[in-house]
């Protein structure tokens, strides 16, 4: 009871760190006119969005890294064992959310505006640093998953690097498309960490379950100027970020088999991409969806953007909810 209390407790100060220092941020990008770009085959509703301030993601990555490092000062200044569990999470967010401020920036102010980094580059650099990550996981003892309902364990051995590599960039990628609408990143992201955080919190993993909280609370400070309509978007340095560190997040705790249920969105939105880009070729020309991702084939179909952006929420909530019940089954 104890650890839930401080875990909530943080997620409220990381809430208010976020919202106090969002206002000033929200300035400054856009006194350097740090805004973001539109593709000219979105939606025309979207275009009013041309120049809304982008790399907002820095205004929740930020106090999750300081208040983290803060609460685990002593473990990182090698005085005590006790936290270094969340060092890993936290060095994969920083990692990818400067990955995805140079994309960022190199499509807004680069050589490459309006596109950014090319995609290659940037997957190389993905998988790069995912090598590492799955490296450290896998010497750190946890090459194993633990199967939903049974509470049985299945060593993989070797097998686990190639298995979390693709883990850490599906989701990074994956959560990557799913932004793309006023609250629908931070929504779901908000969703599938309250998840894995009650997973760490009852399966003796407190550090790593406080650290989801406080995460959680930065989101809503986040999500205070990103709701519709948006004054701030949290672009590829929040996206990539978060997608990433909610793989290792799963994979910590050896629950990542739950991760298709708890971020059933963010699946969809990647099986969507790859899907219409196969049938396209497939077919020479021919579309599967509308658009993908498959945000923008409802919005096609004529819902309004916050009409999605709840549906898929609540869709979310619920998958997450059932993740929760078959890890504690």
């Amino acid at each position: 009871m104890a650890e839930t209390s401080l875990a909530i407790a943080l997620s409220g100060l990381s809430f208010m760190v976020a919202v106090i220092w969002g206002g000033p941020l929200l300035r400054v990008l856009r006194h350097f006119k740090i805004g973001k770009i539109i593709r000219v085959e979105e939606p025309t509703l979207h275009l009013i969005k041309m120049g809304t301030p982008t790399m907002g993601g820095v205004m929740f990555i930020l106090p999750v890294l300081m208040l983290t490092g803060l609460l685990n000062a002593a473990a990182l200044l090698g005085l005590t064992l006790t936290g270094t569990s969340v060092l890993l999470p936290m060095l994969v967010m920083l990692s990818y959310a400067l990955l995805g401020a140079v994309d960022d920036w190199e499509g807004i102010r680069g050589r490459r505006r309006g596109l950014g980094m090319r995609a290659r580059t940037k997957f190389l650099i993905q998988v790069f640093i995912a090598l590492g990550v799955s490296l450290l996981l896998y010497f750190l003892g946890l090459s194993s998953v633990i199967w939903p309902g049974e509470h049985s364990v299945l060593e993989l051995g070797v097998w686990y690097v190639p298995v979390a590599m693709f883990i850490i960039v599906g989701t990074s990628n994956a959560m990557n498309f799913t932004d793309g609408l006023d609250g629908l990143a931070g929504l779901i992201s908000v969703t599938a960490f309250v998840a894995y955080g009650a997973i760490a919190l009852t399966t003796g993993m407190p550090f790593l379950g406080r650290f989801c909280f406080t995460i959680v609370g930065a989101l809503f400070g986040f999500l205070w100027f990103n709701v519709h309509p948006a004054s701030m978007i949290m672009g590829d340095t929040g996206s990539l970020a978060l997608g990433a560190t909610l793989a290792v997040v799963a994979l910590m705790p050896r629950q990542w088999l739950l991760l298709p249920l708890i971020a059933v969105i963010p699946l969809a939105e990647m099986i969507s991409v790859i899907t219409q880009v196969a049938y396209f070729k497939a077919t020479k020309g021919k579309r599967f969806f509308k658009m993908a991702p498959v945000h923008l084939h409802f919005e096609l179909l004529g819902w309004s953007e916050t009409q999605v952006v709840q549906r898929f929420w609540l869709i979310s909530l619920l998958f997450a909810i059932l993740g929760i019940a078959v890890a504690l089954w």
